[in-house]
């Protein structure tokens, strides 16, 4: 293991947490990642060794059967899970963020029905926000769940999109519109209810009323299935809305954006992970690639390009590691968490790049590594909100800490 990344003041509990899941990464991931990413092959087996490894439980409570253990932790875990195959990262982030969610905003009965089953990844989760219209405006959602005065239920009608996990979750996180009851004139965001919607693993029908069409081809990020989801006159539960009916009803935006938060340092920290596994393969081929009678790791030009490289990949990692822990402490973390995604997603794709040139024509060549990683590091500059949503929530939480008295 080399020198950059590393993280101070961890204990002997999460070094071996991260020692076990670096190992596995090397023995089970890396030799596989390009051959399955190439075939768009679900990693299967890699799945049922994270779980075997408790991944899928790391912060869920040690009562549900989790191991209870910190973001920090997580987000160290995903980092080297990311340096692997960043689409295994990809199927673990959505089951957190709908476990966190749980956590934190679940009733006692909810969280004793799914949180001991998706601590052993028995359940596995999905979220979804985005719809086809609407971009980063998750105001402007009209997914809507409409209550049936004569069971109690909520029918669920409307179209997403982006569902990392749609096909192979049992448990998906649904933020709806919930607008009756609300005086008029209430702010969109307050009149939306997160619905814990559980299904069938595929694709098709995989509940009355609910579709789930196939897998979006995509550029990269590959393996990890991203789907729609369709739902026309999905019955739901009232039991089912997250918080309960009452509590819970109306605040699904706030729910939602409590968990991208958290979501964006596991954003961060894919990005952290990319990047130091194209760091890593740049400087291992600069030293066995010779031209002009020398490796090119001794031309100065590749000497500078690593530099930059390494400053980028240790400067991510510094950031993503200050807003877990300032989450975990308890404290608001939007700022930092906005910080650390922006800037490892930016880094991470410089870093690729670079490493990408330094790799010259085979680079290009999909025997090689780097190819894998060029088309998958565009990926998280858009996950979790784009570079400008980003710059937007720092701006103004600078302005909110640095209100002028004039």
């Amino acid at each position: 293991m080399g020198r950059l990344a590393q993280t101070e003041g961890l204990t002997e509990v999460q070094r071996e947490i991260l020692s076990t899941v670096r190992s596995f990464v090397d023995k089970e991931i890396i030799p596989v990642a390009t051959e399955l990413e190439h075939r768009d092959e679900y990693p299967g087996d890699i799945v049922e060794g994270l779980k075997e490894l408790g991944v899928f439980g790391l912060m869920i409570p040690e009562e549900y059967g989790g191991l209870g253990e910190s973001l920090l932790t997580y987000a160290l875990c995903v980092e080297e899970i990311a340096r692997g195959w960043m689409s295994v990262s990809g199927i673990i982030n959505t089951h957190f963020i709908v476990a966190y969610m749980l956590k934190q905003h679940g009733t006692r009965e909810q969280k004793e029905h799914f949180l001991p089953r998706m601590a052993t990844g028995e359940v596995r989760g999905a979220f979804s926000m985005s719809e086809p219209a609407l971009g980063s405006d998750v105001s402007a959602i009209t997914s809507k769940g409409v209550l049936d005065a004569a069971t109690g239920d909520f029918l669920l009608t409307g179209q997403k999109m982006w569902l990392t996990n749609g096909g192979t979750a049992n448990l998906v996180a649904v933020l709806c519109r919930t607008d009756e009851g609300h005086p008029e004139g209430t702010a969109p965001h307050k009149s939306m209810t997160t619905f814990l919607v559980e299904k069938e693993p595929g694709f098709g029908e995989v509940r009355p009323g609910l579709t789930i069409p196939g897998k979006i081809d995509k550029m990269g990020y590959k393996g990890v299935d991203t789907t729609e989801l369709i739902m026309d006159g999905l019955r739901i539960p009232a039991d089912r809305v997250l918080g309960g009916a009452e509590q819970g009803r109306g605040r699904g935006f706030y729910q939602m954006m409590d968990g991208v938060e958290v979501g964006r340092v596991n954003v961060a920290a894919r990005g952290c992970g990319v990047a130091r596994r194209a760091f890593e393969l740049a400087v291992d081929y600069a030293q066995q690639r010779h031209t002009f009678g020398k490796a090119i790791a001794q031309h100065q030009a590749v000497q500078f390009r690593l530099a930059e490289m390494a400053v980028k990949v240790e400067a991510a990692h510094a950031l993503m590691v200050g807003a877990a822990r300032k989450k975990d402490s308890g404290q608001r973390n939007d700022l930092e968490a906005g910080m650390a995604k922006y800037l490892a997603s930016e880094y991470c794709k410089e870093v690729v790049e670079s490493a990408f040139r330094i790799h010259g024509g085979y680079g290009y060549s999909k025997e090689y590594e780097i190819e894998r990683l060029y088309r998958e590091a565009p990926m998280l500059l858009i996950g979790e909100g784009t570079a400008e949503i980003q710059k937007m929530i720092i701006g103004r939480r600078l302005l909110e800490e640095y209100r002028s008295a004039g």
